[in-house]
């Protein structure tokens, strides 16, 4: 058995941080298309008729309780087969990324879509009808009055699930994605499985990093939107 080796992680760093771009495109990407997926789901349980929001929360219902794994295999395998049935085209060929977002902008939807309600839910619905009645159109008052407020309440969810994401994003490999967790099993598997703790604490190390940085943004921007929201107010 092979003594652990901990300046080794040092030496790791550098060869694992390349890949760290990969998992935040997956990041990236499953906010945007999550996002857009997301309120429009919001849109439905809010606004929507009596069958549009029921298909919105069965949506969300079904979505949550789908292990992101599963639903990773079902896309990646099951995706292909239905446009080539339908379409008669082949996406097999494609970047294996666009399954990972497309998988993840899925799960991400509902569950922003419920972090938006809660928050559009949280704002007094009297300054939405006094903004309207003080000559605002609808969306003006939504988007200058109901949407900033609503942002500070939606701000820690909203962080804690992009950070859960960029954990959960770290499943990419199995499907052969080579990403910061897909890099650091290649490097285990060319080493004919030596040297596994340490991979294995310096992806921990840059997730870690990452993470602390991503807190630390929402955290001021947090505090930026709350200021804000003081110096309307007064």
């Amino acid at each position: 058995m092979r003594p652990f080796q901990p300046l080794l992680i040092l030496d790791l760093l550098p060869e694992l941080l390349p890949y760290l771009s990969v998992s935040l495109e997956v990041v990236i990407g499953t906010i945007f298309f999550g996002a857009i997926l997301g309120i429009i789901l919001t849109y439905m349980k809010i606004n929507g008729s009596y069958g549009q929001s029921h298909i919105a929360h069965l949506y969300t219902y079904i979505a949550r309780c789908t292990p992101s794994i599963v639903l990773l295999f079902i896309v990646f395998y099951g995706l292909p087969k239905i446009i080539l049935e339908l379409f008669s085209y082949n996406i097999n060929n494609l970047n294996k990324i666009f399954f990972v977002i497309a998988t993840f902008s899925l799960l991400y939807a509902a569950s922003v879509s419920e972090v938006m309600r809660a928050a559009y839910y949280a704002v007094d619905r009297g300054q939405y009808e006094s903004a309207v009645s003080a000559g605002l159109t609808p969306f003006q008052a939504l988007y200058r009055i109901v949407a900033p407020q609503a942002m500070v309440v939606a701000l820690p969810n909203f962080s804690n699930s992009v950070i859960n994401l960029l954990k959960e994003g770290s499943l990419a490999y199995t499907i052969g994605l080579v990403d910061l967790l897909g890099k650091g099993n290649l490097i285990i598997a060319h080493n004919y499985g030596s040297f596994v703790v340490e991979v294995y604490l310096a992806m921990a190390i840059i997730y870690w990093s990452v993470t602390i940085v991503l807190e630390k943004f929402f955290f001021h921007l947090e505090d930026y939107l709350l200021n804000r929201k003081k110096i309307r107010t007064v």
